[in-house]
């Protein structure tokens, strides 16, 4: 007889309410896209919340969070005033155009839920894009991502209404990045997105998707994406995460890449309670190239899981990860790096690697870098690192007059200085490393403003460091 499963509180909220949203939508979706819906639901009944028991989930415990009692409930702020007037996220020097979602729908005034500029690209509401422009959601929508893959998945597909959609057509490249702000204000909510990128054939796109806390009430965010890069097309995604440690962030994205698309992935983690973030990285056409790059900064009782799945399905592709970590006080984290070669995908090029700084006794972290490979004609590699900082490196620095707080936090820099090279833009660049610095100096928490803005162009951060010692 098979055991009755234990359902702890936060999946009951979501089974009773999933039911009434798909009763409520039944008739005012197309039947396809309620179809899908219904298919999630029952998914997530029979199988519920991901846990411990399964593989993928053996290192990362969320029972705590599934029972507290979040409100998945949630509904459209009228827009009466501007996203900055709520909390401004400036990168000094970096100009970008923002699109902000505010509790789990977009915030915009009603004339501009969606906005097309003049040479094709569409940004704007997803729930109001999926309305106006069927065909492409028709095309992709639901065909990259799979409700099946786990609870979180499901249960986004089957009650997520809305979230941010980009179109971006044939031979069109956006000279200004877009940046999406991703904010909850209000206490106890169990916050559910979705976003949706269409590039079209030899389309470029820099996107900044960052996730922020305004304060420290607890909240569940789970937010689902699917990006689709047309032939010869290219995305830089640049996702900064800083929220408090009374919430829980769960990101999924799905990327299909076709013939000679390139994608450029930083995943940069300063704060969080508990973050996951699963990559599934789809090369389907020969020539595709992804660089997924990552660091994170933990402290405390903070946990970080970082997923990564790179699924080779044709010859000729290259992928490269690299992530780094730091974890002090008794943070925990997760590193899987998942690469698979199918069969006949020969000359590809796979390369990961994860490295992790524990400062204490009590941070942990578990690293499983993975090959699967059905191709002879290949080159792949992987490795992984845990330890401490360098001893010798240390007497070195002290040695030259530098003091041992300040040598500690020259090594920690220069460990993640690897990754927050890859960054290509330099402004931005600027701005993450400053926000490095101030983190390893425990100076950087979420506030009233965002983090992005801590650096001003007549202050600049530097180390009280005499760099001509070394």
């Amino acid at each position: 007889m098979k055991k009755k499963r234990n359902i702890p509180v936060l999946e009951n909220e979501l089974i009773k309410f999933a039911g009434k949203r798909l009763e409520e939508l039944k008739n005012s979706e197309p039947p396809e896209f309620w179809e899908e819906r219904k298919k999630a639901f029952e998914f997530f009944k029979e199988k519920g919340l991901p846990d411990k028991s399964l593989e993928r989930w053996r290192y990362t415990d969320l029972w705590e969070w599934y029972q507290k009692s979040f409100t998945p409930e949630t509904y459209q702020e009228k827009f009466t005033k501007k996203v900055n007037d709520i909390f401004e996220c400036t990168v000094q020097g970096f100009d970008t155009r923002v699109v902000s979602v505010l509790n789990g729908h977009y915030y915009a005034p009603e004339d501009s839920m969606l906005i097309e500029t003049a040479d094709g690209v569409i940004m704007g509401s997803l729930k109001a894009a999926r309305n106006k422009y069927h065909g492409y959601f028709e095309k992709y929508y639901n065909k990259i991502a799979k409700s099946d893959t786990n609870g979180f998945i499901a249960v986004n597909m089957a009650v997520a209404e809305d979230g941010v959609f980009i179109y971006v057509p044939d031979n069109v490249e956006v000279e200004k990045p877009l940046q999406l702000i991703k904010l909850v204000n209000k206490k106890g909510l169990m916050v559910n997105t979705r976003n949706f990128i269409v590039m079209g054939k030899n389309s470029k796109l820099t996107f900044l998707h960052c996730d922020d806390s305004i304060n420290h009430d607890e909240t569940f965010i789970n937010t689902l994406t699917e990006v689709v890069i047309g032939e010869n097309a290219s995305l830089d995604l640049y996702k900064l995460q800083n929220i408090n440690d009374n919430t829980a962030l769960i990101n999924n994205t799905f990327f299909d890449l076709n013939n000679y698309s390139r994608l450029n992935v930083n995943v940069l983690s300063f704060n969080g309670g508990a973050i996951r973030n699963e990559l599934y990285v789809n090369l389907n056409k020969p020539g595709a190239e992804a660089d997924i790059n990552g660091f994170y900064l933990m402290d405390k009782k903070q946990h970080i899981d970082n997923q990564v799945y790179v699924n080779h399905n044709a010859p000729e592709c290259n992928s490269k990860e690299l992530f780094k970590g730091i974890l002090d006080d008794e943070a925990t984290g997760v590193f899987n790096g998942y690469v698979y070669v199918a069969r006949d995908s020969q000359h590809t090029n796979a390369f990961q690697r994860n490295n992790n700084i524990l400062l204490t006794k009590g941070a942990k972290i578990n690293t499983m870098p993975f090959l699967e490979i059905y191709a002879d004609d290949v080159q792949c590699s992987h490795g992984a690192t845990v330890g401490q900082l360098n001893d010798e490196a240390l007497f070195y620095l002290m040695q030259r007059g530098i003091p041992f707080k300040d040598a500690n936090m020259l090594l920690m820099y220069a460990f993640v200085a690897e990754v927050t090279g890859n960054i290509k833009i330099e402004a931005l660049k600027t701005n993450i490393e400053d926000m490095v610095k101030k983190r390893l100096r425990g100076e950087l928490s979420i506030c009233d403003r965002c983090v992005l803005h801590c650096t001003t162009p007549d202050k600049p951060i530097e180390f009280d460091i005499d760099l001509s010692k070394i």
